[in-house]
């Protein structure tokens, strides 16, 4: 994205059914660009065809839904009609998840990830061609075939377009991966501007650089950690859940890297121990203010806005985040709005 242009602002969607309308028509009133489900107690599919049919304007994504759980053709075919019934507003955001998962929870083969995980969105793309097309259908990879397409299972065209394609990617080869063959990345929330600066991006232009394709037509999307509240007591008590957060993710093995950036690395081996004993609230005390502060904006709800933007500019085009339930209605919208469109260009009704 370019400095100084409006960021997207997403948010989560309930993966409950029950809840999801109202989650999501939420999202849209508080002038929200997009909603994301993601795949862990509950299908992140289901959700997004009620979502679509109670919205008109609010992007709709999956982040994420595990792509080694299905195989190319079926999430074709649920993303196919999710594009048309939302009208052109669907993001399918797909995962690898990790070995142990795809084998012994949904019983399917593991192998190669990121080789996998790239002909699996190459293979996805090649049957939409054919649907949309009418052109012959003979996949043939590594690890998927589709060779068979017949009139009676090709689904109705419709004038929607493809859905975009996100994966979602932590490791650099996977990040490279996705600058070749995805619309956009899903970034993980435990990261830092300066680990997003000196490792995310370079990875992610090898692959845009290596495909020919430019930065501009491709999305960078990521959570971020809010610290804030509308006084001293609210922003502290903020700050003691998202230590806990941060102490979590910074005890699991595959983040390290991002600690050790900061020469933070050996705090990893501390908090794993600790994850092992369930000493929970002892690990968020090694959270000092410092560390924090690098992983999460930390600012008084007046001033999130900026600070979301300081830290997101020039890096990401999407940010996910979310606002304590103690904020006000047209407090959260306008400070959407803010980080949105920072020059006023929008009005309150286009927001």
């Amino acid at each position: 994205m370019v400095s100084g242009a409006g960021l997207k602002v997403d948010g989560a969607v309930s993966s409950q059914l029950a809840n999801a309308v109202k989650t999501a028509t939420t999202l849209q009133r508080r002038g929200y660009n997009g909603c994301w489900t993601a795949e862990v107690n509950h299908d992140p599919f289901l959700p997004l065809a009620l979502a679509a049919e109670h919205t008109d304007t609010i992007e709709l994504g999956t982040s994420i839904a595990v792509a080694f759980a299905r195989t190319p053709m079926t999430v074709a075919n649920v993303g196919w009609d999710l594009q048309e019934y939302s009208r052109g507003r669907l993001i399918i955001g797909l995962g690898s998840q990790i070995k142990p998962h795809i084998e012994k929870r949904f019983s399917m083969p593991w192998s190669r990830p990121v080789d996998r995980m790239r002909e699996f969105v190459v293979a996805m793309r090649e049957i939409w061609t054919c649907w949309r097309d009418g052109t012959r259908l003979a996949f043939e990879g590594d690890f998927y075939t589709h060779k068979l397409m017949t009139p009676m299972f090709t689904p109705e065209r419709h004038d929607y377009g493809l859905p975009k394609v996100f994966i979602a990617a932590v490791g650099e080869r996977m990040t490279e991966m996705t600058g070749e063959v995805a619309d956009g990345v899903l970034a993980h929330a435990f990261t830092t501007k300066r680990y997003f600066t000196e490792v995310t991006m370079p990875a992610l232009q090898r692959g845009l650089d290596r495909a020919g394709r430019s930065r501009s037509d491709f999305q960078v999307s990521c959570p971020i950690f809010v610290v804030t509240g509308q006084d001293e007591r609210d922003i502290a008590d903020a700050a003691v859940a998202t230590r806990k957060q941060i102490a979590f993710y910074a005890s699991t093995p595959a983040y390290r890297k991002v600690l050790d950036l900061h020469g933070w690395g050996d705090l990893h081996p501390e908090l794993h121990r600790l994850s092992l004993a369930g000493e929970w609230d002892t690990m968020s005390t090694l959270i000092t203010d410092e560390i924090l502060e690098e992983f999460a904006v930390v600012a008084p709800i007046g001033e999130l806005a900026a600070k979301v933007r300081q830290r997101c500019d020039g890096l990401i085009d999407r940010v996910v985040m979310g606002f304590p339930a103690t904020i006000p209605e047209e407090t959260v919208r306008q400070v959407v709005r803010e980080i949105r469109d920072p020059a006023g260009r929008l009005s309150e009704e286009s927001s």
